[in-house]
């Protein structure tokens, strides 16, 4: 099992993530807003679906990664910190666009919402990334059970986002409003994001193998 310090990076690493915006939270709010509380929770549904999925597939392939390939941590960890550095990026950049800018989405039944959540999240890059390049260099092969330390590292990020995104869901309409009336906050928003982003990938990137 991964040790305090290591729970602790991580679910910090996954608050980060989830407050950024990406096509999940920009999906999740637009139902929300347009549909209601209910459709943005059922949309959730299949979006924490496809997070699972991500876990048990990358847990397996991790492992054997890991294991087998001696520069692996340290790609991944790379590949993570730039990814990191680009979704700050997008945050911070002039003219960067709020989550809470809704679109326009057509009401659909419980079955099509959990469908089309499912989807947005499999094909969500961001998710991907984390995953396969984020997640592993929080995983210490000399502690053992490396497909266990995977497993709870998935959990815990699973947790952590579908409770955010929960409350960003029952909360859309009250924030979105709340932003295009003081849209200084909006601004505020994306540089305090794009801050947190910065400083993590800055992290990854100057962090040697444990």
């Amino acid at each position: 099992m991964p040790d305090a310090p290591t729970m602790l990076a991580f679910a910090a690493v996954s608050f980060g993530m989830v407050l950024t915006p990406g096509p999940n939270m920009i999906y999740l709010i637009s139902r929300s807003i347009c549909q209601g509380r209910t459709a943005g929770l059922v949309s959730l549904g299949g979006v924490a679906a496809s997070f699972v999925v991500y876990m048990v597939c990358a847990a397996f392939g991790i492992t054997a990664l890991v294991l087998a390939v001696p520069y692996a941590y340290d790609a991944l960890r790379l590949a993570g910190a730039l990814y990191l550095g680009f979704l700050a990026w997008q945050a911070l950049r002039p003219g960067g666009r709020s989550p809470f800018a809704v679109r326009n989405l057509l009401a659909d039944s419980p079955q099509r919402l959990f469908a089309m959540g499912f989807v947005t999240g499999l094909l969500n890059p961001k998710i991907a990334m984390l995953y396969l390049a984020l997640l592993p260099q929080f995983v210490a092969p000399e502690r053992g059970d490396v497909l266990g330390q995977t497993l709870i590292l998935g959990g815990t990020q699973i947790t952590i986002s579908v409770g955010v995104n929960a409350c960003i869901a029952i909360g859309a309409g009250t924030i979105a409003g709340c932003l295009t009336r003081r849209p200084n906050w909006a601004k505020i928003q994306r540089w305090i994001m794009g801050g947190m982003l910065g400083s993590l990938a800055l992290r990854m990137a100057l962090d040697s193998r444990r």
